[in-house]
Formats: structure tokens, sequence, C-alpha cells
């Protein structure tokens, strides 16, 4: 996943409690002629939940980086690969995916289920479409859930029941920000919404990241790319690898590193996307005082 309810009011206020100015966001429910992120990304993947300025936000993104179709699919591949290794390697028994987006391919508590049945997934998500989508897909699990959230808010986050029930912050839990940490700006701090996230954790836990760069791109590509996003329900904020490192400062990284998203344990011979459009990386809390 990437990663509105049908209502009559075209907007749902949602507090944004992790910006310094603590004011209120505005964010459009459900309207078919706004570009959507996660409608965009699902489009790229090839899915059928976007509509026709889902589409066109995407064919301008092609036009400026050819590669963001592949890109996505790497991504989506590395997915999958990441969540295998976090069941099946690092012993992880809870998932919480923050920002999932709509579903596409397999969802994570898919992938888990087929290492570990009983481990249990959250997802979560500020559009309530995704939310309904991830609902329908769960079908009433007892192991896997979906909630309407703001990922900027980590601490109230943790106070929702659903979330309270499923994940226990004492055990090693894998915190998945893929494809999401790009669009939240540098106004909101994303570095120290992460930095929260991680503070939480129990040492043996993991924190998966990709994230969008510009590093290969051109001024003008970037421009052009930036400006696809620009009347969507969020910009899109490319940034280095010096700062996308930044995220997962203080953890152990685990090899080969933070990488172009298809060379993380690539399960396939083939060329790298080029120009490289996502970076990936999975860092591991220590325990305090133990050497790393």
């Amino acid at each position: 996943m990437l990663r509105g309810h049908l209502v009559n009011e075209p907007y749902t206020a949602l507090p944004t409690g992790s910006t310094s100015s603590g004011r209120l966001l505005l964010r459009r429910d459900f309207d078919p002629t706004v570009p959507n992120v996660a409608r965009i990304y699902d489009w790229l993947l090839g899915g059928k939940d976007n509509f026709a300025a889902d589409r066109h936000a995407g064919e301008e993104l092609l036009d400026a980086v050819p590669s963001a179709a592949v890109a996505a699919l790497e991504n989506r591949a590395f997915l999958g690969r990441a969540v295998r290794f976090l069941a099946e390697e690092a012993g992880i028994r809870q998932f919480l995916d923050l920002g999932a987006g709509l579903p596409s391919g397999r969802a994570v508590h898919e992938i888990v289920r087929g290492c570990v049945p009983t481990a249990r997934v959250v997802y979560t998500d500020y559009d309530p479409v995704v939310v309904r989508h991830a609902e329908a897909l769960l079908g009433g699990s007892l192991t896997a859930a979906a909630i309407r959230a703001d990922l900027r808010q980590p601490w109230e986050l943790f106070t929702r029941p659903a979330v309270r029930t499923l994940i226990n912050l004492a055990q090693p839990v894998a915190i998945l920000l893929v494809a999401v940490l790009h669009f939240v700006e540098d106004h909101d701090d994303p570095w120290g919404i992460v930095n929260c996230y991680k503070d939480m954790m129990a040492p043996g836990s993991f924190l998966v990241i990709t994230h969008v760069t510009a590093d290969h791109l051109s001024a003008e590509a970037t421009r052009q790319a930036q400006a696809a996003y620009a009347g969507a329900s969020a910009p899109g904020v490319p940034r280095t690898r010096e700062q996308i490192a930044a995220f997962l400062a203080g953890l152990d990284m685990v090899p080969p590193g933070l990488v172009e998203v298809s060379a993380w344990r690539a399960d396939h011979v083939g060329p790298p996307v080029s120009p490289a459009v996502f970076y990936a990386g999975i860092g591991r809390k220590s325990a305090p005082g133990r050497p790393r």
C-alpha cells in the first residue's frame, strides 16, 4: 500500500499536533477532480482505484521522470522483501504500517501471514477511503486493523484502542514508513516526528524507510515532478541521500544500508532503475549502552 469517506461537507479538519504552529490542516475528504497521492501511486502500479485527475498527474510525473512507474513497482517489491526479512530473519511479530495507502498487490498482513500466521499488523492513513479499502481487505481480522490517523501525531496514534490492542511497545515492532515521508513538508519537522517513533520503539525494533530523491534528476525534471503534485492532496518533497539517512540516525543499519530501492537485497538479476528515484533502508534499535 502507499501508500474520503463520502460526506456532504467538502473538507475535514484534522489537528496537526506535530506542527510548531499547532494550526489545523484542512484536507479535502473526497473530490475525484483533485489528484490524490495514494491514487496516483495506485495508477503508477497499474491499479484501478484512480480517477482522470490522478492519471493526468501521473502522466505529468512520467513526462518528468520516465522511470517513475518502474520505480514504484520496485518500491512495492522492496516492501515485500523487507517484510519477509523482518518476519523470517528478524523475528518481528508486530508491524505498524504508517501512511499505508491503497492496496496494491499483496498487502503487508498477507505477506506476514505467509511467514508467521499469528503476527499482528496495524495500518494507518489519514485518507478515509484508504482506510475503508483496508477494512474491506481485512474482513474482520482479529490480528490486523486499519485506522484513520495522521502519522505526524505519534503520541495520539498510540492512544487508539486498535493500536493499543495489537501493538505492544514493550516488545520489538517494525514501523514501516514506505513511500510516505516525502509527503511531509519540512515545516512539519519530519525528522522530529520520526525521532518520536524511534524513541517509543523497544530495543530490537526496526524502522523501514523508502523516500523519493532528486539526487539523480536534473533541476528541470525535479521542478516538473514537483509541479505534478502541486495541486494534489499533498505536495511531493524529494530529499537528498544525506537528508534521508538522517531519518535512520542512531539505528544500526541492516546491510546493505541505505541504497537505491531495487538494490536492497535484490531477489532478481537486472539493471537498477535509472535514474534512482527511491532510496531504501532498514535500521534496528539497539539496547541502551549496548555497543553498536
